[in-house]
Formats: structure tokens, C-alpha cells, sequence
């Protein structure tokens, strides 16, 4: 075989590396302002620390369901960094890096990884399965809920809010049934995404 024949083969070997559109891009663009537009909406402060309910988890795990991995990731990421960098699209009107000191640090650091995680799981899902495609995604909204927002924002209450693992966890608590409203209506807007726009998602997990 020539040198021509074996490098023709790797490229064949190889997939070709895929590379957000402009599309990609606006759709980034998009969650990222739907998920600090979320925030707008007054959120109901938990518990002593004032860790408040928000409507934030809806649209994150929204940007993960429709976009996948690194979209979701990068969407719900340029939301914190703008958050982190000045601009007052956290919950309250809150912005700036000293949020990361707060006790709702842990929560606003794990969205973007959350975003990941639903999005990883969602084409999984969406490439795997035609029945119960809906409780499939709930599935993997909630388990990245439960491990990733839920997991990190016990501990940023631990570190931030001085409280022991016990408490925190309790505290933690009271966020669940929201999030179980949430990640319904998650899933509800992002089949119905899916039907309108077939390819939005399937086609960067084929």
C-alpha cells in the first residue's frame, strides 16, 4: 500500500471532527439568554442560608435536553460567565465573583456540568429509544439533578454556609419537589422541540 493509500485510509478511519455552525452558535446564544431570562422571575428564598427556588434548573436542564453535551454546556456556561463577569442575571439581581462565596455557589458552579450531563444522557436517550422516550429523559434530568446540582449544592452550603453535612442535606431537601415540576415540564417542551425540529439534537449523536 502507498503512502497516499494509508493516509486516504486513516482519514476514512477516522471521523471527521464536527464543528459548530453558525446555527450551533446562535442556538448557544439562544439558551444562554433564556436561562438568564429565568432568573428574572423572583426566586423564593429556602431556609435560613436564603438559598432561593428559582427557575433557573428549568431552563438549564432545558439547554441540556435540546442541545446535548457541549452545547448545553456551553450555553449554560456563557450564562455564569457573564453572571461571574458583572452582569446581574443571577437570581436577585446578583452577579460578580463574590457569589462563589456565598452558600449558592455550589449550585450556580454545577448548572453548566448539569447542562453536560442532561444533554450526554439525552442523546443516549434519543438515540436508543422510541418507547417512553419522555420518562427516559425525566430519568436523566433527575439523576443529573440529584448528583450534580443537588450533590454540588450540598457541599457549596457546607463550605459557603458553615453547616454539617447533616443540615445541609436537609436544607437541600426542599428543593426536590420543584425540581420534579421542573424536569417534567423540561421534558414536555423539549419533545415537543424535538417533533417540531427533528435534527436539532439526532443529528450530532448518529
Amino acid at each position: 500500500m502507498s503512502q497516499t493509500d494509508s493516509a486516504t485510509a486513516q482519514r476514512t478511519a477516522t471521523p471527521a471532527r464536527r464543528r459548530w455552525t453558525a446555527t450551533d452558535i446562535g442556538l448557544i446564544a439562544v439558551f444562554a439568554a433564556l436561562v438568564a431570562a429565568s432568573s428574572v422571575v423572583p426566586g423564593i428564598p429556602v431556609g435560613a442560608l436564603g438559598v432561593p427556588i428559582t427557575l433557573v434548573t428549568l431552563t438549564v436542564m432545558l439547554s441540556g435536553l435540546v442541545l446535548g453535551a457541549g452545547r448545553g454546556f456551553a450555553a449554560v456556561g456563557l450564562y455564569v460567565l457573564l453572571g461571574l463577569a458583572g452582569l446581574p442575571i443571577f437570581s436577585g439581581g446578583r452577579s460578580g465573583l463574590g457569589i462563589l462565596a456565598t452558600p449558592s455557589a455550589g449550585y450556580i458552579v454545577a448548572f453548566p456540568l448539569a447542562a453536560a450531563a442532561t444533554g450526554y444522557l439525552a442523546g443516549v436517550v434519543i438515540r436508543r429509544t422510541v418507547k417512553h422516550r419522555g420518562l427516559w429523559l425525566f430519568a436523566a434530568a433527575m439523576v443529573s439533578s440529584i448528583v450534580i446540582i443537588h450533590g454540588l449544592g450540598v457541599l457549596g452550603m457546607m463550605l459557603n454556609g458553615k453547616l454539617d453535612f447533616g443540615k445541609a442535606f436537609l436544607a437541600d431537601l426542599a428543593f426536590y419537589p420543584g425540581d420534579i415540576l421542573k424536569n417534567v415540564l423540561a421534558v414536555v417542551i423539549a419533545l415537543a422541540i424535538h417533533k417540531a425540529f427533528p435534527d436539532v439534537l439526532v443529528r450530532r449523536v448518529k
